[in-house]
């Protein structure tokens, strides 16, 4: 089957399609080929990709109920076609956040829909809004510039990184992607969009143990954000529920 989609990313004017091919056929926890096919404005084939974050497309894939998250790169078959084989865990619903740069021009975000078979569980998710948890070896503390998140108003968010088994500053984070870390969020809608999506870059020159990301939450809701981190070469995917005002 196949889905298409025109999206156009909120924060700029330029409008994509992408076409996403699976098998007719997917199951649960089984690898299945995705191909991810972008056209131009006009219909026309992209000639070249720029990398950001050292690739040439993120592909941000959550389930409905936001308990499933997967961050992956396909792999860039030129001719507008990208490739990867990914999994999905549970029957239900998901949502792909396709990140990526045309050449020359800003980043673009589309969203394409895929539906495993099976018994769909429900898509309402279980929210906590504890701000710290431990994630293996790693303990993780969330804070915020301001007590509240509101609307439209710029807030830094700071993750604070700690041994799990002495509670002492971790020291052995590495660059992840060429920054010190990743965060991507989702507002929880009943129809998730690219209007839905955030991106946020790194803050540069904070301490050894922590890593900030500069944003805004364009509109009141419950928010998932997942920061990733690079541990002495393993990827600690540290995730969290907020409310914004």
């Amino acid at each position: 089957m196949a889905h298409s989609i025109s999206a156009q990313n909120i924060r700029f004017i330029f409008i994509y399609k992408q076409i996403l091919t699976v098998p007719p056929n997917v199951s649960p926890n089984k690898p299945v080929p995705l191909v991810i096919d972008i056209q131009g404005k006009s219909g026309n084939a992209i000639a070249k990709f720029d990398n950001f974050q050292e690739k040439l497309m993120h592909l941000i894939v959550v389930s409905d109920d936001f308990q499933f998250f997967n961050h992956i790169h396909p792999t860039y078959k030129q001719n507008r076609r990208f490739e990867i084989n990914a999994s999905f865990p549970q029957p239900g619903n998901y949502s792909l956040f396709s990140d990526y740069k045309p050449s020359g021009e800003k980043e673009q975000v589309s969203v394409l829909k895929a539906q495993v078979a099976g018994k769909i569980p429900s898509p309402d998710p279980i929210v906590d809004l504890n701000s710290a948890k431990t994630f293996g070896d790693t303990k993780v503390n969330l804070t915020f510039s301001k007590p509240k998140l509101k609307a439209g108003e710029d807030v830094t968010l700071q993750f604070n990184l700690q041994n799990a088994a002495d509670n002492q500053p971790i020291k052995d984070l590495q660059p992840y992607l060429g920054e010190k870390g990743h965060l991507v969020i989702l507002r929880h809608s009943p129809n998730l969009t690219a209007a839905d999506y955030i991106h946020a870059h790194a803050m540069k020159n904070t301490p050894p143990e922590q890593v900030s990301f500069h944003t805004q939450f364009p509109q009141p809701g419950k928010y998932k954000v997942w920061g990733q981190f690079n541990r002495g070469g393993k990827v600690v995917t540290a995730d969290f529920w907020v409310e914004v005002i």
